[in-house]
């Protein structure tokens, strides 16, 4: 460890976001540009060398922290960006968009501010792009053997570039007309520039994969042909099939669940949209959801113009700080957390009526009503107690022109029809079956990411 004394002169300093009434006016980032490199090698001397990195087993990558935490502290960003590749194939999309169990498992965590993990992270990954250190890696000799990957998201990506780099020819399939999957169309701009999907994809294209987009598998061509046309399949679709909400009123225009919404204010930023058809301008929007998605409604419809947003979440309000009886280190706690959007909609007072931020916590809806042209006009709900009962009297009514429904998703989608051409196995969760070599019960048919572990 380069300061033995870092974690005890050095305070946590996060990468500063940009003022609030300048980035709601655009789709940028919301991070001031260049403010990170300046403090990171600082925040990097913080982290301990622990002889047990508790980060290590937090982080679902196994991402190796601490060795890569030393080297940006003796600032030898190659070496740095060759330890953070050797475990993750996109850093600069998980230090953007990971929510950082590894900082809650990190070990000054137990009494301090923890190690700024992510941050050291995202700046590793730009330096490397900056400075060269992430050329296309084509294969030496190719291996004779193809593959199709079902799905661009970024277990599909990562699935690729993997299997290019070994040798195997390698074809992406993706239904939509861009490659990316929930980081083209699901994630904000403001949360992630395209221009870091688009970057990457041009490194694999130049390592050889190739792209097959507006092609979905089960329609434009059938699970039998990709199974006699490729030696091995590996399904990457994500878990997209999203859970509803099935109160009375439901039916009424100007509900829609937040994939339906998310993707075209993508797709603006794009430039294929002039206006969302979807837009929030001028409208009261209720988001149904306390989750990550709900968030990025919540950020999206603030900079659409609404007239006011509310984001509903069904559990009660966290507190600041870990329950250590609950929820002791090194685990992920549920704490008052305050996004981007979150602190957009506060300064802005974009929801009245919100308990904090723009949130309504322990609240559950109960019905919708609507107009004489059967549009939504109004959303009802009630406080529920921890186990999600109803408390006498306490039902309220919002305000509602346009609801999100941000409610998670429960698996994969069956609507395509390709888990049933393929004959694939689910398990008790409806999820795809594969045993602990990511085999399906179809040979030569492989299942990664959301599609066989769910909703991550």
């Amino acid at each position: 460890m380069a300061d033995p004394k870092g974690f005890l002169t050095t305070p946590r300093e996060e990468w500063p976001r940009r003022p609030v009434e300048e980035r709601v006016r655009d789709w940028n980032e919301v991070y001031v540009p260049g403010a990170l490199l300046p403090i990171i090698s600082r925040q990097a001397n913080r982290c301990m060398d622990c002889g047990i990195p508790f980060c290590h087993e937090a982080c679902p990558l196994g991402n190796l922290i601490p060795e890569w935490n030393d080297l940006v502290s003796r600032e030898d960003w190659r070496a740095a960006a060759d330890r953070l590749h050797a475990t993750n194939n996109f850093p600069e999309f998980t230090g953007r968009l990971c929510p950082a169990p590894c900082e809650a498992g990190c070990v000054l965590a137990i009494n301090q501010p923890a190690v700024t993990i992510k941050n050291v992270e995202v700046a590793i990954a730009d330096r490397a792009w900056e400075e060269g250190f992430a050329p296309p890696r084509p294969p030496e000799r190719l291996s004779g053997r193809t593959v199709a990957v079902v799905g661009s998201g970024p277990a599909g990506l990562a699935a690729a570039q993997q299997l290019t780099r070994a040798g195997h020819t390698v074809a992406v399939y993706e239904r939509a007309d861009r490659a990316g999957g929930l980081l083209r169309y699901g994630i904000p701009a403001f949360k992630m520039e395209k221009r870091h999907l688009d970057r990457r994809l041009e490194q694999m294209r130049a390592e050889g994969t190739k792209f097959r987009t507006s092609t979905a598998v089960g329609q434009e061509i059938g699970a039998a042909e990709l199974r006699a046309r490729y030696d091995a399949v590996v399904i990457a679709t994500g878990a997209t099939a999203w859970r509803e909400l099935q109160v009375p009123g439901r039916e009424l225009a100007g509900i829609q669940q937040a994939m339906e919404y998310l993707p075209l204010a993508d797709r603006v930023c794009e430039g294929d949209l002039g206006v969302s058809p979807l837009s929030a301008a001028g409208k009261h929007v209720v988001i149904v959801g306390g989750g990550d998605t709900g968030a990025d409604c919540l950020g999206t419809a603030v900079r659409e113009g609404a007239a006011s947003v509310t984001q509903l979440d069904i559990y009660p309000q966290p507190d600041p700080e870990r329950n250590e009886d609950t929820e002791p280190w090194p685990t992920y706690p549920k704490i008052y957390r305050l996004s981007a959007a979150h602190e957009e909609a506060r300064d802005l007072r974009s929801a009245p009526a919100a308990d904090a931020d723009a949130r309504l916590f322990a609240a559950s809806t109960l019905r919708f009503t609507g107009d004489a042209g059967g549009h939504v006009r109004a959303l009802h709900l009630v406080e529920v107690d921890e186990r999600r009962r109803p408390l006498p009297g306490s039902g309220r009514t919002l305000r509602a022109d346009l609801v999100l429904l941000a409610l998670g998703f429960s698996g994969p989608d069956h609507g395509d029809g390709l888990i049933e051409q393929f004959g694939l196995a689910l398990d008790e969760r409806g999820r795809i079956a594969r045993d602990a070599d990511f085999a399906t019960n179809v040979p030569g048919v492989y299942a990664a990411g959301d599609a066989a572990r769910g909703q991550s």
